[in-house]
């Protein structure tokens, strides 16, 4: 893992009368991460962006981008963010190549054809350069809007929830599009999103947040490797494999059957010591399927939180 710090938040708190949205939040991303920013409804990850962005101040607390405090470099900074917020903004009338053209003149940004052109074509709309962004898809647009953050060439990009409302292939466009940036080019990711799977798929790290408080941060596969996993046995026998199971210690372990599976939730180094006690009594598997997941992790920490 890189060490270089892109982004430090201690002690962030954001209170609306009443409402504390943001509670003493500490998180750090680091230099190449696709950092997950996870939490439910209502946990405050929407207001944390937007006081990564400047959009709202914080109460209290401490925000460090680049190494550098927020509030005293705040342009410096931002120059070098790209950030979708919400849903991304365009003239529906004009084509998606004159949509960059504008935003990059009204950004005081000297952009080339060719430039304009190279962000469409790593979006996957070099084709469509000429068509009137009314025409596009949800998907289509979303990919526009990733083009728009890369104007300026940032080296931060934060995306609050960019597979909202797609269908399972423009998830993929989006998911495969942020890989790209994350490992082609070299882009630190922050996204925010509700889509456990989709984190779990292409985050290096992640925070769950809840009631706007820190409850883990660390690498995804760290996290879910502290985690006993469920695995499914596929077997020949199931009724036999059931009752020997039933008469042994794995029966402490066992937590239900489904057509030709047995369910099991185990230590990682138990997967061997189960599988040849199955051998040893010649019962025959068909399949090993692990079924950790951060779906399963997340709602255990979230629970936690509200008990």
């Amino acid at each position: 893992m890189n060490s270089e710090k892109i982004i430090e938040v201690k002690g962030l708190t954001k209170k609306f009368k009443n409402l504390t949205a943001v509670n003493n939040l500490d998180l750090n991303v680091y230099k190449g991460d696709v950092f997950g920013f996870l939490g439910p409804n209502g946990a405050g990850k929407s207001t944390t962006i937007r006081m990564l962005l400047t959009l709202i101040n914080p109460t209290s607390g401490n925000i460090k981008i680049f190494n550098k405090d927020l509030k005293e470099n705040r342009k410096e900074i931002l120059s070098q963010i790209g950030a979708i917020v919400e849903k991304p903004d365009f003239y529906l009338y004009l084509t998606a190549y004159k949509n960059l053209e504008i935003l990059a003149k009204t950004s005081g940004i000297d952009i080339t054809k060719n430039k304009i052109m190279e962000m469409l074509e790593v979006v996957g709309l070099e084709e469509r350069y000429n068509s009137k962004v009314k025409t596009f898809s949800h998907g289509m647009k979303q990919r526009l809007g990733i083009a728009q953050t890369l104007i300026h060439d940032p080296e931060l990009i934060i995306l609050d929830e960019p597979t909202v409302g797609l269908d399972p292939q423009g998830m993929k466009e989006i998911r495969d599009l942020i890989i790209y940036l994350s490992k082609e080019k070299g882009k630190t990711i922050f996204l925010s999103s509700h889509i456990l799977r989709e984190i779990e798929l292409i985050a290096t790290r992640m925070i769950i947040i809840d009631k706007g408080t820190t409850k883990v941060e660390g690498t995804v596969e760290g996290l879910l490797n502290e985690e006993k996993l469920k695995v499914k046995f596929e077997v020949d026998n199931k009724t036999e494999a059931l009752s020997i199971i039933q008469k042994s210690d794995w029966q402490q372990f066992y937590l239900s059957d489904e057509k030709d599976f047995l369910l099991f939730q185990l230590d990682k180094k138990d997967i061997n010591e189960l599988t040849k006690y199955f051998i040893n009594n010649k019962i025959e598997i068909s399949a090993i399927i692990p079924m950790r997941s951060l779906e399963d992790y997340f709602l255990k920490i979230t629970e936690e939180s509200s008990t």
